[in-house]
Protein backbone atom coordinates (compact mmCIF):
# COMPACT_ATOMS: atom_id res chain seq x y z
CA UNK A 1 0.00 0.00 0.00
CA UNK A 2 1.04 3.69 -0.92
CA UNK A 3 0.49 6.89 0.95
CA UNK A 4 0.96 10.56 -0.33
CA UNK A 5 0.91 13.60 2.13
CA UNK A 6 -1.42 15.36 -0.30
CA UNK A 7 -4.97 14.62 -1.30
CA UNK A 8 -5.94 14.21 -4.84
CA UNK A 9 -7.56 17.61 -4.44
CA UNK A 10 -4.90 19.14 -2.67
CA UNK A 11 -2.12 17.96 -5.09
CA UNK A 12 -4.39 18.83 -8.31
CA UNK A 13 -3.42 22.58 -8.47
CA UNK A 14 0.63 21.84 -8.15
CA UNK A 15 0.84 19.03 -10.42
CA UNK A 16 1.95 20.68 -13.35
CA UNK A 17 5.36 21.19 -11.72
CA UNK A 18 5.80 17.44 -11.80
CA UNK A 19 4.40 17.08 -15.15
CA UNK A 20 7.48 19.76 -16.08
CA UNK A 21 10.10 17.84 -14.14
CA UNK A 22 9.12 14.88 -16.01
CA UNK A 23 9.59 16.48 -19.28
CA UNK A 24 12.65 17.99 -18.04
CA UNK A 25 13.81 14.12 -17.23
CA UNK A 26 12.81 12.45 -20.48
CA UNK A 27 15.11 15.03 -21.99
CA UNK A 28 18.39 13.95 -19.98
CA UNK A 29 19.51 11.21 -22.89
CA UNK A 30 20.66 8.77 -20.35
CA UNK A 31 17.59 8.65 -18.04
CA UNK A 32 15.53 9.09 -20.84
CA UNK A 33 14.34 5.52 -21.26
CA UNK A 34 13.21 5.37 -17.58
CA UNK A 35 10.12 7.29 -18.62
CA UNK A 36 8.01 6.03 -21.36
CA UNK A 37 4.95 8.01 -22.65
CA UNK A 38 2.75 6.08 -21.27
CA UNK A 39 3.80 7.18 -17.95
CA UNK A 40 2.33 10.63 -16.83
CA UNK A 41 2.52 12.53 -13.61
CA UNK A 42 -1.04 13.72 -14.39
CA UNK A 43 -2.34 12.21 -10.93
CA UNK A 44 -1.40 10.69 -7.85
CA UNK A 45 -1.78 7.16 -9.35
CA UNK A 46 0.03 8.10 -12.22
CA UNK A 47 2.98 9.58 -10.26
CA UNK A 48 3.05 6.87 -7.89
CA UNK A 49 3.95 4.53 -11.23
CA UNK A 50 7.21 6.56 -11.89
CA UNK A 51 10.04 5.33 -10.89
CA UNK A 52 11.94 6.30 -7.52
CA UNK A 53 14.93 8.44 -8.38
CA UNK A 54 18.26 8.11 -6.93
CA UNK A 55 21.10 10.30 -5.72
CA UNK A 56 23.33 8.96 -8.77
CA UNK A 57 19.98 9.29 -11.47
CA UNK A 58 20.04 13.24 -9.97
CA UNK A 59 23.51 13.62 -10.74
CA UNK A 60 23.39 12.44 -13.69
CA UNK A 61 20.08 14.79 -14.72
CA UNK A 62 21.63 17.90 -13.03
CA UNK A 63 25.00 17.77 -15.28
CA UNK A 64 23.15 17.41 -18.41
CA UNK A 65 20.69 20.17 -17.43
CA UNK A 66 22.38 22.89 -15.03
CA UNK A 67 19.87 24.71 -14.04
CA UNK A 68 19.90 28.35 -13.30
CA UNK A 69 17.32 30.63 -11.00
CA UNK A 70 15.51 33.31 -13.29
CA UNK A 71 15.92 36.14 -11.01
CA UNK A 72 19.04 35.42 -8.32
CA UNK A 73 21.90 33.90 -8.55
CA UNK A 74 22.57 30.53 -8.69
CA UNK A 75 24.09 28.93 -5.49
CA UNK A 76 25.78 25.45 -6.19
CA UNK A 77 26.06 23.16 -2.82
CA UNK A 78 27.96 19.94 -2.39
CA UNK A 79 24.99 17.24 -2.75
CA UNK A 80 26.04 14.01 -0.79
CA UNK A 81 28.67 14.70 1.72
CA UNK A 82 30.97 12.26 0.60
CA UNK A 83 33.92 12.47 -1.43
CA UNK A 84 36.47 15.54 -2.72
CA UNK A 85 34.77 15.34 -6.36
CA UNK A 86 31.51 16.73 -5.35
CA UNK A 87 27.75 16.21 -6.66
CA UNK A 88 26.16 19.24 -7.32
CA UNK A 89 22.62 20.67 -6.00
CA UNK A 90 21.52 23.60 -7.00
CA UNK A 91 19.54 26.64 -5.39
CA UNK A 92 18.39 30.28 -6.02
CA UNK A 93 19.29 33.15 -3.33
CA UNK A 94 17.07 32.62 -0.41
CA UNK A 95 16.78 28.44 -0.80
CA UNK A 96 13.64 27.96 -0.85
CA UNK A 97 13.35 29.81 3.03
CA UNK A 98 10.63 32.14 2.09
CA UNK A 99 8.16 29.57 1.58
CA UNK A 100 8.96 27.74 4.84
CA UNK A 101 8.98 30.73 6.53
CA UNK A 102 4.84 31.03 5.61
CA UNK A 103 4.07 27.87 7.30
CA UNK A 104 7.01 27.92 10.25
CA UNK A 105 7.84 30.54 12.45
CA UNK A 106 9.91 29.40 15.19
CA UNK A 107 12.20 32.51 15.21
CA UNK A 108 10.82 36.39 15.89
CA UNK A 109 12.34 39.97 15.99
CA UNK A 110 13.02 39.63 19.76
CA UNK A 111 15.25 36.72 19.40
CA UNK A 112 18.89 36.61 19.53
CA UNK A 113 19.64 33.65 16.95
CA UNK A 114 23.45 31.93 16.58
CA UNK A 115 24.15 30.13 13.87
CA UNK A 116 26.23 27.40 14.18
CA UNK A 117 25.86 25.06 11.55
CA UNK A 118 29.27 25.40 9.34
CA UNK A 119 29.29 28.05 6.93
CA UNK A 120 31.46 27.03 3.26
CA UNK A 121 33.02 24.14 1.97
CA UNK A 122 29.29 24.25 -0.54
CA UNK A 123 27.49 22.96 2.32
CA UNK A 124 23.66 24.67 2.61
CA UNK A 125 22.79 24.69 6.01
CA UNK A 126 24.39 27.65 7.33
CA UNK A 127 23.26 29.90 4.13
CA UNK A 128 19.49 28.53 4.85
CA UNK A 129 19.74 29.48 8.28
CA UNK A 130 20.66 32.88 8.07
CA UNK A 131 18.46 33.31 4.95
CA UNK A 132 15.17 32.40 7.74
CA UNK A 133 16.62 34.37 10.20
CA UNK A 134 16.47 37.18 7.80
CA UNK A 135 12.62 36.34 7.17
CA UNK A 136 12.36 36.50 11.13
CA UNK A 137 14.12 40.34 11.12
CA UNK A 138 15.83 38.92 14.56
CA UNK A 139 19.61 39.43 15.57
CA UNK A 140 21.71 36.71 14.23
CA UNK A 141 25.46 35.82 15.25
CA UNK A 142 26.80 33.88 12.14
CA UNK A 143 29.26 31.82 14.79
CA UNK A 144 29.68 28.95 12.33
CA UNK A 145 32.54 26.35 14.00
CA UNK A 146 34.60 26.99 16.55
CA UNK A 147 37.79 24.65 17.74
CA UNK A 148 37.51 23.20 21.12
CA UNK A 149 39.19 25.40 23.11
CA UNK A 150 37.21 28.24 22.08
CA UNK A 151 33.85 26.98 23.31
CA UNK A 152 34.35 28.26 27.24
CA UNK A 153 35.12 31.79 25.84
CA UNK A 154 32.24 31.74 23.42
CA UNK A 155 29.33 30.68 25.95
CA UNK A 156 30.52 33.16 27.85
CA UNK A 157 29.85 35.55 25.31
CA UNK A 158 26.53 33.64 24.26
CA UNK A 159 25.30 34.10 27.94
CA UNK A 160 26.36 37.65 28.40
CA UNK A 161 24.43 38.56 24.99
CA UNK A 162 21.53 36.99 26.38
CA UNK A 163 21.47 34.74 23.45
CA UNK A 164 17.70 33.46 22.97
CA UNK A 165 17.73 31.33 19.90
CA UNK A 166 20.51 28.59 18.63
CA UNK A 167 21.02 26.51 15.66
CA UNK A 168 23.19 23.46 14.12
CA UNK A 169 23.16 19.88 13.23
CA UNK A 170 22.54 17.99 16.89
CA UNK A 171 25.87 16.46 17.08
CA UNK A 172 27.11 19.74 17.22
CA UNK A 173 24.50 21.25 19.20
CA UNK A 174 25.72 18.34 21.70
CA UNK A 175 29.11 20.12 21.81
CA UNK A 176 28.22 23.03 22.96
CA UNK A 177 25.88 21.99 25.28
CA UNK A 178 28.16 19.19 26.74
CA UNK A 179 31.01 21.48 27.25
CA UNK A 180 28.42 24.06 28.88
CA UNK A 181 26.91 21.60 31.33
CA UNK A 182 30.77 20.45 32.28
CA UNK A 183 31.96 23.84 32.81
CA UNK A 184 28.76 24.82 35.10
CA UNK A 185 27.84 27.43 33.21
CA UNK A 186 24.07 28.28 32.18
CA UNK A 187 22.11 30.04 29.00
CA UNK A 188 19.23 31.12 31.23
CA UNK A 189 17.68 33.22 28.03
CA UNK A 190 17.82 30.00 25.33
CA UNK A 191 14.29 29.30 24.77
CA UNK A 192 14.34 27.46 21.04
CA UNK A 193 16.80 25.13 19.75
CA UNK A 194 17.05 24.81 15.42
CA UNK A 195 18.17 22.12 14.06
CA UNK A 196 18.58 19.80 10.61
CA UNK A 197 20.96 17.37 9.00
CA UNK A 198 20.42 14.58 11.38
CA UNK A 199 18.13 12.79 13.88
CA UNK A 200 17.53 14.30 17.17
CA UNK A 201 19.98 13.09 19.71
CA UNK A 202 17.78 12.21 22.96
CA UNK A 203 21.11 12.92 25.25
CA UNK A 204 20.70 16.61 23.92
CA UNK A 205 17.24 16.48 25.94
CA UNK A 206 19.48 15.61 29.18
CA UNK A 207 22.14 18.46 28.29
CA UNK A 208 19.22 21.18 28.07
CA UNK A 209 17.57 20.35 30.98
CA UNK A 210 20.72 21.78 32.46
CA UNK A 211 21.72 24.42 30.72
CA UNK A 212 18.92 25.67 29.09
CA UNK A 213 15.47 24.43 31.54
CA UNK A 214 13.33 26.60 29.18
CA UNK A 215 14.52 25.74 25.42
CA UNK A 216 12.30 23.49 23.24
CA UNK A 217 13.79 21.99 19.99
CA UNK A 218 12.46 23.14 16.05
CA UNK A 219 13.35 20.33 13.86
CA UNK A 220 13.76 20.82 9.75
CA UNK A 221 13.75 17.71 7.60
CA UNK A 222 15.44 18.12 3.88
CA UNK A 223 18.51 17.79 1.95
CA UNK A 224 20.71 19.32 -0.38
CA UNK A 225 18.80 17.71 -2.90
CA UNK A 226 14.92 18.43 -1.63
CA UNK A 227 15.71 21.08 0.32
CA UNK A 228 13.67 21.52 3.48
CA UNK A 229 10.95 19.57 3.49
CA UNK A 230 9.10 19.43 6.26
CA UNK A 231 9.23 20.91 9.79
CA UNK A 232 7.96 20.30 13.41
CA UNK A 233 7.62 22.26 16.80
CA UNK A 234 8.10 21.35 20.21
CA UNK A 235 4.82 19.78 20.24
CA UNK A 236 5.43 16.71 17.66
CA UNK A 237 8.14 13.92 18.42
CA UNK A 238 11.03 14.79 17.35
CA UNK A 239 11.33 11.84 14.67
CA UNK A 240 8.20 13.76 13.09
CA UNK A 241 7.65 16.54 10.56
CA UNK A 242 5.11 17.93 8.85
CA UNK A 243 5.47 18.46 5.00
CA UNK A 244 5.04 21.99 3.29
CA UNK A 245 2.41 22.19 0.83
CA UNK A 246 4.89 22.84 -1.99
CA UNK A 247 6.67 19.06 -1.18
CA UNK A 248 4.96 15.53 -1.59
CA UNK A 249 6.20 12.86 0.23
CA UNK A 250 5.21 9.66 -0.85
CA UNK A 251 5.71 5.93 0.99
CA UNK A 252 5.33 3.06 -1.07
CA UNK A 253 5.35 -0.71 0.17
CA UNK A 254 8.99 -0.91 0.83
CA UNK A 255 8.72 1.76 3.63
CA UNK A 256 11.12 3.97 1.84
CA UNK A 257 10.22 7.49 1.89
CA UNK A 258 10.93 9.75 -1.68
CA UNK A 259 9.92 13.36 -2.80
CA UNK A 260 8.42 15.51 -5.30
CA UNK A 261 8.57 19.16 -5.39
CA UNK A 262 5.96 21.15 -6.23
CA UNK A 263 7.08 24.68 -6.01
CA UNK A 264 7.93 26.24 -9.51
CA UNK A 265 10.72 27.53 -8.46
CA UNK A 266 12.67 24.45 -7.77
CA UNK A 267 15.96 23.88 -9.64
CA UNK A 268 16.58 20.23 -8.73
CA UNK A 269 14.02 17.81 -11.10
CA UNK A 270 13.13 16.53 -7.64
CA UNK A 271 10.27 13.49 -8.71
CA UNK A 272 9.81 10.77 -6.09
CA UNK A 273 13.75 11.39 -5.15
CA UNK A 274 14.79 8.99 -2.45
CA UNK A 275 17.04 10.27 -0.08
CA UNK A 276 17.56 6.87 1.61
CA UNK A 277 15.45 7.14 4.49
CA UNK A 278 12.67 5.25 5.35
CA UNK A 279 9.44 6.52 7.37
CA UNK A 280 5.86 6.37 7.15
CA UNK A 281 2.79 9.09 6.87
CA UNK A 282 0.80 8.89 10.41
CA UNK A 283 -0.89 11.24 12.91
CA UNK A 284 0.87 13.49 15.17
CA UNK A 285 0.87 14.18 18.39
CA UNK A 286 1.04 18.01 18.53
CA UNK A 287 -2.82 17.80 16.81
CA UNK A 288 -2.44 19.04 13.11
CA UNK A 289 -5.33 17.10 11.24
CA UNK A 290 -3.06 16.62 8.30
CA UNK A 291 -0.94 13.53 8.07
CA UNK A 292 2.64 14.09 9.10
CA UNK A 293 5.84 11.94 7.71
CA UNK A 294 7.60 10.30 10.39
CA UNK A 295 11.25 9.39 9.96
CA UNK A 296 12.90 5.69 10.97
CA UNK A 297 15.72 5.54 9.76
CA UNK A 298 18.40 5.22 6.53
CA UNK A 299 18.57 2.65 4.83
CA UNK A 300 21.20 3.41 2.25
CA UNK A 301 25.28 3.24 2.81
CA UNK A 302 25.60 7.05 4.42
CA UNK A 303 26.20 7.25 8.02
CA UNK A 304 26.81 10.65 9.91
CA UNK A 305 30.61 11.07 11.36
CA UNK A 306 30.53 14.48 13.17
CA UNK A 307 27.34 15.92 11.39
CA UNK A 308 28.54 15.05 7.98
CA UNK A 309 27.32 12.17 5.44
CA UNK A 310 29.89 9.57 5.03
CA UNK A 311 29.07 7.20 2.15
CA UNK A 312 30.59 4.00 3.29
CA UNK A 313 30.37 1.87 0.30
CA UNK A 314 31.66 4.77 -1.97
CA UNK A 315 34.79 4.32 0.27
CA UNK A 316 35.16 0.90 0.96
CA UNK A 317 34.81 0.90 -3.55
CA UNK A 318 37.78 3.51 -3.32
CA UNK A 319 40.33 1.83 -1.13
CA UNK A 320 39.38 -1.38 -2.82
CA UNK A 321 40.42 -0.04 -6.55
CA UNK A 322 44.18 1.21 -4.83
CA UNK A 323 47.18 -1.52 -5.93
CA UNK A 324 47.38 -4.38 -3.94
CA UNK A 325 44.12 -4.22 -2.08
CA UNK A 326 41.68 -6.89 -2.26
CA UNK A 327 39.03 -5.96 0.77
CA UNK A 328 38.29 -3.35 3.19
CA UNK A 329 35.63 -2.26 5.93
CA UNK A 330 35.42 0.78 7.84
CA UNK A 331 35.32 0.65 11.57
CA UNK A 332 33.59 3.49 13.15
CA UNK A 333 34.38 4.25 16.92
CA UNK A 334 31.96 5.81 18.93
CA UNK A 335 31.62 7.12 22.53
CA UNK A 336 28.13 8.69 23.30
CA UNK A 337 26.61 8.79 19.84
CA UNK A 338 29.61 10.92 18.89
CA UNK A 339 32.98 9.46 16.50
CA UNK A 340 36.12 9.43 17.90
CA UNK A 341 38.08 7.39 15.28
CA UNK A 342 37.65 5.83 12.15
CA UNK A 343 39.66 3.10 10.75
CA UNK A 344 40.10 1.53 7.47
CA UNK A 345 40.70 -2.37 8.01
CA UNK A 346 42.82 -3.79 4.04
CA UNK A 347 43.22 -6.97 3.25
CA UNK A 348 46.08 -7.71 1.00
CA UNK A 349 45.41 -8.59 -2.75
CA UNK A 350 47.85 -11.93 -2.11
CA UNK A 351 50.67 -12.44 -3.75
CA UNK A 352 50.61 -9.07 -4.94
CA UNK A 353 52.89 -6.44 -4.15
CA UNK A 354 51.69 -4.85 -1.15
CA UNK A 355 49.56 -2.07 -0.85
CA UNK A 356 51.21 1.18 0.25
CA UNK A 357 48.69 1.82 3.35
CA UNK A 358 50.17 5.38 4.12
CA UNK A 359 49.23 6.79 0.11
CA UNK A 360 46.15 5.17 0.29
CA UNK A 361 45.48 6.85 3.65
CA UNK A 362 46.72 10.39 2.67
CA UNK A 363 44.74 10.00 -0.72
CA UNK A 364 41.27 9.05 1.00
CA UNK A 365 41.87 11.38 3.34
CA UNK A 366 42.44 14.66 1.06
CA UNK A 367 39.70 13.59 -1.53
CA UNK A 368 37.10 12.58 0.82
CA UNK A 369 35.62 16.07 1.64
CA UNK A 370 34.11 14.16 5.08
CA UNK A 371 37.07 12.66 6.56
CA UNK A 372 39.16 15.67 5.54
CA UNK A 373 36.81 18.14 7.55
CA UNK A 374 35.34 15.97 10.41
CA UNK A 375 39.11 14.98 11.37
CA UNK A 376 40.66 17.97 10.29
CA UNK A 377 41.68 19.12 13.70
CA UNK A 378 42.57 15.24 14.68
CA UNK A 379 43.72 13.52 11.64
CA UNK A 380 45.48 10.61 13.87
CA UNK A 381 41.83 9.39 14.10
CA UNK A 382 41.32 8.02 10.54
CA UNK A 383 43.63 5.57 10.40
CA UNK A 384 44.51 2.68 7.79
CA UNK A 385 45.49 -0.64 9.33
CA UNK A 386 46.01 -3.91 7.25
CA UNK A 387 44.51 -7.21 8.67
CA UNK A 388 44.16 -10.78 7.52
CA UNK A 389 40.85 -10.72 7.95
CA UNK A 390 37.99 -8.31 8.01
CA UNK A 391 35.32 -8.26 11.09
CA UNK A 392 32.11 -10.65 10.30
CA UNK A 393 29.55 -11.94 11.72
CA UNK A 394 30.20 -15.42 13.47
CA UNK A 395 26.87 -16.83 13.01
CA UNK A 396 26.00 -15.96 9.70
CA UNK A 397 29.22 -15.71 8.08
CA UNK A 398 28.29 -12.21 6.28
CA UNK A 399 30.85 -9.36 6.20
CA UNK A 400 29.22 -5.69 6.32
CA UNK A 401 31.27 -2.67 4.92
CA UNK A 402 30.45 -0.66 8.17
CA UNK A 403 31.75 -2.54 11.70
CA UNK A 404 30.06 0.40 14.42
CA UNK A 405 32.01 0.22 17.69
CA UNK A 406 31.10 1.59 21.30
CA UNK A 407 33.67 3.08 23.34
CA UNK A 408 33.89 3.04 27.08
Amino acid sequence: MTAFSLSPEAAAPRLHVARRTLERLRGVPALAARYPYHLDADSLEGLAQLPPLARDDLNTALAHLEPAADRSATWLFQSGGSTGAPKVGYAPTGFYMAGVHAHWQPLDRTDVFVNAWGAGRMWGAHFLAAALADLSGCRIIALGSVTKDEYGPWLEFLAARRVTAIGGTPSVLRLWFAHARAAGLRLPSLRKVLWLGEAWQPRLDDDLAAVAPEARRWGMFGSTETWVVGTNTPHCRADTFHPLPHQLVHTGEDGLLDFTALDPAVLNPVLRYRTGDAGELTACPCGRPEPAMRVLGRRDSVVQVRGLGLDVDELVARAERAPGVARAQVVLTERGGRATGLELLVVAAGPAPAPDLERLRTELFTATITLGTAFQHDPGSFRVRPVDELVSNGRTGKTAALIVREES
